[in-house]
């Protein structure tokens, strides 16, 4: 299980890690930092010019989900982990991939008052001279208050609060504790399938308004939007598969087998294993059908439809190529077959 103690920089974080592996049985503290700090000299300057914080490369998100796999695979029990997360999608992709290998997380929030936020950055000691700390340490935390502030809607409703702003570090950590135990805290719903351990055969289905646009939903296990659709299972038909996901993600009943558009072979590119990408036309859908729309809030965040110029910014490219050839099959009444996203010669 992993306890994930999340809050804005001052929040009391790291403290209150430490305190909490003295109270939970077989506990650990894990610190993500450490992450960042190894990134920082084995990545190519150029490449850390080209972000302005750790969490925004890719590979510390992976590395952050890996690294705690294989701790708990090492050490078993509870890993406490202080790392503030303002960034919804980063909690949905790190979560995810927590959930991937049936890893619990639970999530608390350590959330004092802005006023004593602010008082603790001005009063923290930090190594250095005083100049380069107010430059590079308290205006850094400054900086991030509004993007606390702007992200406290998704925290509080996704995880356990606790406003740490009159109590020591101590009473923090029993509370954490205390949550833990009796599941106050609870375990963060975020779904994911387990990462495949060779090629996948996924279904997609594009369903259409009258408008002519496509329906794009938005998973919360993945970077980039997506089309309804998901990985087939064992012995399933891949069009009975984009019927079935169709129905759990957003609640419609196509009542038929869609027609097949494109076949798209995904080449493995590590650590991805690739495999087969299927699209189907599921059809215009009504203005019922569309006020009927619902979202599982585990899988998808949001969902919206969108032109194809529109698609082309929100898919990653290769999705959007398999999007765009889709369309045009679809216009041609003719389904065509595609390698890496391109029609075959």
């Amino acid at each position: 299980m992993i306890v994930w103690i999340n809050g804005t920089f001052s929040a009391g974080k790291t403290s209150t890690a430490r305190e909490l592996t003295r109270i939970l049985p077989d506990s650990t503290l894990y610190d993500p930092e450490l992450v960042g700090d190894a990134l920082r000299r084995l990545l190519p300057r150029k490449r850390l010019a080209e972000v302005s914080d750790y969490q925004d490369l890719p590979s510390w998100r992976r590395l952050v989900v890996d690294t705690a796999a294989a701790m708990l695979a090492e050490l078993g029990g509870v890993l406490v982990v202080p790392m503030t997360l303002l960034r919804q999608e980063y909690r949905d992709e790190i979560f995810g991939g927590l959930a991937a290998r049936r890893i619990p997380v639970r999530h608390v929030l350590l959330a004092p008052a802005e006023t004593i936020l602010r008082h603790r950055i001005a009063t923290r000691r930090e190594p250095g001279s005083a100049e380069e700390v107010d430059l590079h340490v308290r205006q850094w935390a400054y900086d991030h208050i509004p993007a606390y502030r702007q992200a406290l809607g998704w925290l509080t409703a996704d995880a356990h609060v606790i406003d740490n702003g009159t109590l020591s570090v101590r009473q923090t950590a029993e509370l954490i504790a205390e949550a833990v135990r009796t599941e106050a805290a609870g375990i963060c719903d975020i779904v994911q399938t387990p990462e495949p351990t060779r090629e996948t055969v996924a279904a997609g289905v594009l369903l259409f308004d009258d408008q002519d646009r496509v329906l794009l939903v938005d998973p919360t296990y993945k970077a980039g939007w997506e089309f309804p659709g998901g990985v087939v299972e064992a012995g399933e038909a891949p069009a009975r598969a984009g019927v079935r996901e169709v129905a759990e993600e957003l609640g419609i009943d196509l009542g038929r087998v869609p027609g097949l558009l494109v076949v798209d072979w995904e080449r493995p590119v590590r650590p991805a294993y690739g495999g087969l990408r299927l699209l189907f036309d599921g059809g215009r859908l009504s203005p019922g059908a569309v006020a009927r729309l619902r979202l599982p809030g585990p899988e998808l965040r949001a969902w919206r439809f969108a032109t194809e110029a529109e698609a082309a910014e929100l898919l990653p490219p290769v999705r959007h190529e398999r999007l765009r050839w889709a369309l045009r099959a679809r216009e041609r009444g003719c389904p065509l077959y595609l390698e890496g996203g391109a029609p075959t010669p």
